[in-house]
C-alpha cells in the first residue's frame, strides 16, 4: 500500500470536487465509455485506491448492471465519490474487496495519472 496522504484533503468531499476536475479518458477504465458530461464513469476503482490513500478504509464492491463497481467505507461511512454515473440506484451490497482487487480493473499507469492530475489541479 502507498504511504498515506491523508493531510492531501480535508475530507472526501473535497476530494471529490478535485477529482471531477482530474478524471478524464486518459484515467478511466475502459476508456471507451467515458464523456466530459459523465466524467466519473469508468472511474470507481482507480477512484477507491486513491480515496483509500487520502483516508484508509476499506474498499469495497457491489454489482451492478455495467460489473463490478468499487467504493470506499471510511469509519463506517460508505464513500462512494462515482457513483454520479449511474443514471439508476446503486444496489449496494458491501462485499469486501482489496486494493489488488481494484489495480486489477484498472492499471497502474491510469493509477499514477490520476494521482499526478490531483497533485496538478
Amino acid at each position: 500500500m502507498p504511504a498515506t496522504q491523508r493531510n492531501a484533503f480535508e475530507n472526501p468531499l473535497e476530494l471529490y470536487r478535485r477529482l471531477q476536475e482530474a478524471w478524464s479518458a486518459e484515467t478511466a477504465s475502459p476508456l471507451d465509455g467515458w464523456t466530459a458530461s459523465n466524467p466519473a464513469k469508468n472511474h470507481c476503482s482507480v477512484t477507491a485506491l486513491i480515496v483509500q490513500d487520502h483516508f484508509g478504509g476499506e474498499i469495497l464492491t457491489t454489482r451492478t448492471v455495467g460489473g463490478t463497481h468499487f467504493y470506499n467505507l471510511i469509519d463506517g461511512v460508505r464513500w462512494d465519490l462515482t457513483i454520479g454515473q449511474f443514471a439508476e440506484p446503486v444496489p449496494f451490497e458491501d462485499n469486501p474487496s482489496s486494493r489488488e482487487a481494484a489495480m486489477r480493473d484498472t492499471t497502474p499507469e491510469k493509477y499514477r495519472a490520476l494521482s499526478f492530475r490531483l497533485r496538478g489541479t
